[in-house]
């Protein structure tokens, strides 16, 4: 499948590697988005490294390191879950981050295990929120720490 952000840029999701790790760690939200993500992707390149749970990719628009999201497989649960998206602040409201979910729930769905993909966002993250609804997110009345919990059945 084939990505776009709203410049026609595409967008692709790529492996940590000895090459763009550095250019994900330094991915920053805009200052309003920092009360509900981590100030840099540092943080979440960090989890997925320390954690054994969390796996991160990057987030490339065209040539360039945009931003970062991690994902994981909740084996109790039986979901897939989306975490730790940072669009950079210089990329924000361009569609880098529609593009870098829709391409995630793409990889994840041909995964054999997935049956569903969640996420959790908070209540006051409006743009979080309307994004994940229009990609087919819909609450599951759960909440994870003070975020609301949604989820995308797939079969």
């Amino acid at each position: 499948m084939h990505f776009t952000d709203r410049q026609g840029r595409t967008v692709v999701l790529d492996e940590i590697t000895d090459e763009n790790w550095r250019a994900v760690a330094d991915v920053a939200p805009a200052d309003d988005q920092r009360r509900f993500v981590a100030a840099l992707g540092a943080r979440y390149l960090l989890l997925s490294m320390r954690g054994g749970l969390w796996n991160s990719l990057a987030v490339r628009a065209g040539e360039v390191v945009v931003g970062h999201v991690m994902w994981a497989y909740d084996e109790e649960g039986g979901a897939h879950w989306i975490g730790g998206m940072i669009i950079d602040a210089a990329e924000q409201g361009r569609g880098v981050g529609r593009a870098a979910i829709s391409a995630l729930i793409a990889r994840l769905t041909a995964l054999p295990s997935c049956r569903e993909i969640r996420l959790s966002y908070h209540p006051r993250n409006t743009p979080a929120a309307h994004l994940y609804t229009t990609l087919g997110f819909a609450p599951t009345g759960d909440a994870e720490d003070e975020e609301l919990v949604a989820a995308l059945p797939l079969r």
